[in-house]
C-alpha cells in the first residue's frame, strides 16, 4: 500500500428484494465517499438483509449476480467496494462479501458461522463455508469477518495467521436493548486477541419486525474507539489509515454520543414503522384513538415517523366511553396535529344484540358482549383501511399480548404495531420521555404530544362500566417483572417466586402467558425491542401439555 489508505464506511438502509433500488443506494453512497480507496457496505447489501427464502429462488440470485456485475464494472475507476450478497459457489448458496476493484470481483469471502437462534435462521438457506483467508487490497491485507464470524475467536485467529492487518466486519445486526454493549465487547475481544484494529459496520433501517440501528464504529488494536457513527441515521464516514513499525494505525475521528435507552427505543419504533409503511407503499396509517396511553403513544410515534398528515385517528365511542376519554382523545389528536374522526359503535352493538338475541337468550352478558365492542371497532377500522388505503396500526403493548388481554379480530386488528415488544411500564416511561423531548429526525410536533391525564389515569378498556385493567391483571409493575423473568430470562415460576414474587400471582401469569399463544400467532408484526420478542424470537407450540410448577 501507499503511505496511507482511506476506507469509507457506508451505513445505508437497503430494502429486501429491491436489487435495482439497492444498487442505486450503493452507488450513491460510493459517490459520497470522496477520496476513498475502498467503500465498505453492510452485510448482504445487494439483496437486503435478511432475505430469508428469497435466497431459494434462482431468479432472485440471477438478479443479484447481475447487480454485482454492474457494481464491479463501476470500479474501473474510483474507489473499490466491499459489498455483501447471497452468492452461488460449488453448487451451494453462501452469505458472501465481495471485493470489487478495477472492474472485476477481486476476492470472494464466504461466511463461516451461520446464526441459527433467536430471529436468525441462516442455516436454512445458506451453507457454512470454511474459515476465510485474508485478502490483498492494494498492498494491504484485509481480514473480512461477516457479522456472526466476529462473535467467535476462530475466524479472527485464522485471518491473523494469514497475515491480516485490519479486520473489517460487515453486519446486519438488529437492534435490541443492550445490544450495543455486546457488539463492542466482542469487537474488543477480537482486537485484543489478534492485536489488530477493527472496523464494525452495521446497516440502518427497518425490515418487517427487525430494525437496524447502525451505530457503526472503529477501534484500534487496543480496543480504543477511533470512530463512532450515529445511531438511527444513514451516513458515509471516511477513515484514514497509515502503517508504522507497529502495524496499521487509524486516525481518530468523530465519536457520536450513544443515545439514552428510552431515546434508542423510541427511535427504533420510528424507524420500524417508517420503513414498514414506506417500503410497502402505504398511504399512511389509521388507528383507533381511545383516550388511553397506548393509542396516544402510538399516534405520537406515527406522527414522528411519517408526519402528521399521514396519520388518521378514529375515536369509536360506546355507551361505556367516558367524557374524559373523549376529551383526551381530542387533545392527543390536536397536540400531535393529526386528523381525528368520531364514529360511534352504538349502532353496531345494537345490530349485533338484535342479530344474536335468539342464540344468546337465557344467558347473562359477559366477555362475549365486551368482545363484540372491540370487534366492532376493528371492523370499522378495517373498512376504512380497505376504502382509503391506509394501514391499520395496532396499539396493544407487550404486557397485554403476553397474557392475552386483547381481542382477536378486535383491538388486535392491524398491519403493524410499534408497541408489540414494549411492556406497559415502558409505555409510561416513553410517553413521559416524548412529552419532554423531540427525537432527532422526528416529523411530529415540538412539545407535548399528550395531556398529563392520559399518563396518570388508570388504564381501562372501557368495555363495561367502571372497568380498569387492574380488575383482571396484577399491577403492571408486578406483572412486567414476572413477564420479564418468564420471557426474556426463560425463568421457571419457582425461580421467579424465589425472587420475592407472590406464588399465586406467578402461577396465574404463567398460565395466562401459556394460554395466549394462539392469539399471539395471529397478531400483526411489530418492532423488535427486547432480546426476546414475540414472533421470530419466541416460538412456543400452541398445543402444549407441559405445565411448569412453583416448587
Amino acid at each position: 500500500m501507499s503511505d496511507t489508505v482511506a476506507i469509507a464506511l457506508a451505513q445505508i438502509d437497503p430494502t429486501v428484494g429491491d436489487v435495482p433500488g439497492n444498487l442505486r443506494r450503493i452507488l450513491e453512497a460510493r459517490d459520497k465517499a470522496g477520496a476513498a480507496d475502498l467503500v465498505v457496505f453492510p452485510e448482504l447489501t445487494v439483496s437486503g438483509y435478511p432475505p430469508e427464502d428469497l435466497v431459494l429462488k434462482e431468479a432472485f440470485l440471477d438478479a443479484v449476480e447481475a447487480g454485482v456485475a454492474q457494481l464491479a464494472a463501476a470500479t474501473v475507476d474510483g474507489p473499490a467496494m466491499l459489498i455483501g450478497a447471497p452468492w452461488r459457489a460449488d453448487g451451494q448458496r453462501y452469505n458472501a462479501a465481495l471485493l470489487l476493484d478495477q472492474g472485476r470481483i477481486a476476492a470472494t469471502i464466504l461466511k463461516h458461522h451461520l446464526p441459527n437462534y433467536g430471529v436468525f435462521d441462516e442455516a436454512r438457506v445458506f451453507a457454512p463455508a470454511a474459515l476465510p483467508e485474508a485478502v490483498s487490497f492494494r498492498g494491504l491485507r484485509l481480514g473480512i469477518l461477516i457479522c456472526e464470524d466476529m462473535w467467535y475467536a476462530d475466524v479472527a485467529a485464522a485471518l491473523k495467521a494469514g497475515g491480516a492487518e485490519l479486520l473489517i466486519v460487515p453486519n446486519g445486526s438488529p437492534f435490541e436493548t443492550d445490544k450495543p454493549d455486546a457488539r463492542f465487547a466482542h469487537a474488543s475481544a477480537r482486537a485484543a486477541e489478534t492485536g489488530l484494529p477493527l472496523i464494525y459496520l452495521n446497516q440502518i433501517g427497518g425490515q418487517d419486525e427487525l430494525v437496524f440501528d447502525g451505530a457503526s464504529f472503529v477501534i484500534d488494536a487496543a480496543g480504543r474507539l477511533l470512530h463512532r457513527m450515529p445511531a438511527w441515521a444513514e451516513a458515509v464516514v471516511l477513515t484514514r489509515w497509515s502503517r508504522d513499525a507497529g502495524g496499521l494505525v487509524g486516525l481518530a475521528g468523530d465519536l457520536t454520543r450513544p443515545l439514552p435507552p428510552l431515546e434508542d427505543v423510541y427511535q427504533a419504533m420510528i424507524w420500524g414503522l417508517r420503513d414498514y409503511v414506506g417500503k410497502n407503499r402505504f398511504k399512511g396509517v389509521l388507528l383507533g384513538l381511545s383516550g388511553g396511553i397506548d393509542s396516544a403513544l402510538s399516534a405520537a410515534v406515527a406522527a414522528d415517523a411519517l408526519g402528521p398528515d399521514k396519520v388518521w385517528c378514529v375515536m369509536m365511542p360506546s355507551p361505556y366511553t367516558s367524557n374524559d376519554s373523549l376529551e383526551d382523545a381530542a387533545l392527543v389528536a390536536e397536540m400531535c396535529g393529526v386528523r381525528l374522526d368520531s364514529i360511534a359503535i352504538g349502532p353496531a352493538m345494537q345490530a349485533f344484540a338484535t342479530m344474536l338475541a335468539a342464540p344468546f337468550a337465557g344467558t347473562q352478558p359477559d366477555i362475549s358482549e365486551e368482545n363484540l365492542q372491540a370487534r366492532s371497532r376493528g371492523l370499522t377500522l378495517m373498512a376504512l383501511s380497505n376504502k382509503f388505503g391506509y394501514m391499520v396500526l395496532s396499539t396493544g403493548n407487550k404486557s397485554e399480548m403476553s397474557v392475552g388481554y386483547a381481542t382477536l379480530y378486535g383491538d388486535m386488528c392491524g398491519g403493524y404495531s410499534v408497541l408489540k415488544d414494549v411492556y406497559k411500564t415502558t409505555v409510561f416511561e416513553l410517553a413521559r420521555w416524548r412529552n419532554a423531548n423531540k427525537p432527532k429526525g422526528a416529523l411530529g410536533p415540538d412539545g407535548l404530544v399528550m395531556p398529563e391525564r392520559v399518563i396518570t389515569k388508570p388504564p381501562s378498556a372501557e368495555l363495561k362500566p367502571n372497568q380498569t385493567d387492574q380488575d383482571t391483571l396484577p399491577p403492571y409493575e408486578q406483572l412486567d417483572a414476572i413477564l420479564h423473568g418468564l420471557i426474556e430470562l426463560e425463568m421457571g415460576p419457582g425461580e421467579i417466586v424465589a425472587t420475592g414474587q407472590d406464588a399465586e400471582v406467578v402461577r396465574r401469569v404463567f398460565r395466562m402467558l401459556d394460554r395466549a399463544e394462539y392469539k399471539r400467532r395471529q397478531a400483526p408484526p411489530g418492532v423488535k425491542i427486547t432480546s426476546r420478542a414475540f414472533g421470530r424470537d419466541r416460538r412456543y407450540p400452541i398445543v402444549n401439555g407441559f405445565t411448569d410448577t412453583v416448587g
